[in-house]
């Protein structure tokens, strides 16, 4: 696959799981860290022969032959995380404005296509849960938060009513003033493989009120703005 990978690996002590590419099996326990992929394509290039959707692990997709990017990830094994990716340089809509969330191969589990930009409007703010089974990763999926919290601002727009999404014009990347970069909030559901509880997307669901990228976003405006440097 030609692409223009991020890489986050963070290794702590307590990390027992020594799989780091997206495509290895591995069986993990509370606190490893654990790597998947998310990548970027068009929905069309999920699919094998229009009709079978693959793991982007999977040699049968053509995605090495178009014009795909993939961002590789590590986060702690049951921990709520946030992701960024940031689209200063890179433009989703331009690759084909979906992104598939992956990891193994003989175990391949990947996520449906998400929507994420195309010349119209753009989405920014997702949340993805790992499922596991004894420490096996099963399944990855998105869940939709709605369009409760951009509810009567006039910058966004619900599409479908599930998703908040901005005009793709708005965003610097295509010439606008707002920062368009993907907040994903990441949670844990299952059990690992001494069949302890995964119980951080249940403490995401407790806090969907929040925004775990709205209060990142703020965070990082007040610090740049005074450590302008930093970000």
């Amino acid at each position: 696959m030609t692409a223009a990978t991020r890489l986050l690996l963070v290794e702590s002590s307590g990390d027992t799981n020594r799989a780091y590419q997206p495509c290895s099996d591995t069986k993990v326990q509370i606190s490893d860290g654990f790597s998947f992929g998310i990548a970027f394509s068009s929905r069309q290039s999920f699919f094998f022969n229009s009709t079978l959707q693959l793991s982007p692990c999977d040699r049968r997709l053509s995605l090495s032959n178009s014009n795909s990017r993939v961002a590789v990830f590590r986060p702690k094994v049951d921990e709520i995380s946030l992701l960024t990716i940031n689209t200063s340089s890179f433009s989703p809509d331009q690759v084909g404005g979906y992104m598939v969330a992956f990891a193994g191969r003989k175990y391949a589990a990947r996520s449906l296509p998400a929507f994420v930009s195309n010349s119209s409007f753009t989405v920014t703010s997702f949340t993805l849960v790992l499922e596991f089974k004894k420490g096996r990763l099963q399944n990855l999926y998105w869940k939709r938060d709605g369009c409760a919290k951009c509810s009567g601002q006039s910058s966004f727009v619900c599409l479908n009513k599930q998703d908040c999404a901005i005009r793709t014009n708005s965003c610097k990347n295509h010439g606008g003033s707002v920062d368009c970069s993907l907040g994903i909030q990441l949670a844990f559901s299952g059990t690992d493989k001494h069949l302890s509880a995964l119980n951080s997307w249940y403490e995401v669901e407790n806090l969907r009120q929040y925004s775990l990228y709205g209060l990142y976003s703020n965070l990082r405006d007040s610090l740049s703005s005074q450590y302008s440097k930093i970000f």
